[in-house]
């Protein structure tokens, strides 16, 4: 079976990006480098980002893209190989990723998901924000400091001590 992307104009996506080796912490370790390659690709392709959380293996972003484009998988490909191109080197990467001049950090694949309505995209949010809670990575959402939640405090459209109901099943990768 074929996976088929949807591809809609100015649509609006929440994406999953996960490193290769999910047992590494190359995004945070070197967060510094992950936020050039998201600046360079969007000085030359531009999308805007509502939310957006980065954990050690993975990533799970919101965005919007611009009318009349819809090429979202241009943009990750180019942040993928612009931080992995500065990323120190590692060891070991298969012929296969060798062959196509990869360096083996990244899944080859993201997932995404089309946002549909504001109450898709308020759950996905919710996800978002959360995701450094459900991994065990601290107490409270906002004592993770790679997350778009601080600028959602900083805005006043969440509190300082907001939680979200994990048990509700209704955001994220569970739709």
């Amino acid at each position: 079976m074929r996976y088929r992307r949807s591809f809609v104009p100015g649509g609006t996506y929440f994406f999953t990006v996960n490193l290769a080796d999910r047992s590494s912490g190359l995004l945070t370790q070197h967060i510094d480098l992950l936020r050039l390659a998201f600046r360079q690709v969007r000085a030359r392709h531009p999308f805007e980002i509502p939310a957006m959380v980065v954990l050690p293996d993975h990533l799970h972003a919101i965005w919007t893209l611009p009318e009349g484009d819809a090429d979202f998988s241009l943009r990750w490909a180019q942040i993928k190989g612009s931080f992995s191109r500065c990323v120190p080197e590692r060891g070991w990467v298969s012929r296969s990723r060798r062959d196509k001049r990869e360096r083996g950090i990244w899944q080859r694949r993201f997932w995404e998901h089309q946002i549909r309505d504001e109450q898709d995209l308020a759950r996905h949010v919710d996800y978002i924000h959360i995701n450094p809670v459900k991994h065990g990575h601290v107490r409270r959402a906002v004592d993770w400091p790679y997350s778009s939640i601080h600028r959602f405090i900083r805005d006043g459209r969440l509190s300082a001590d907001w939680v979200c109901d994990l048990l509700d099943g209704q955001f994220g990768e569970t739709t």
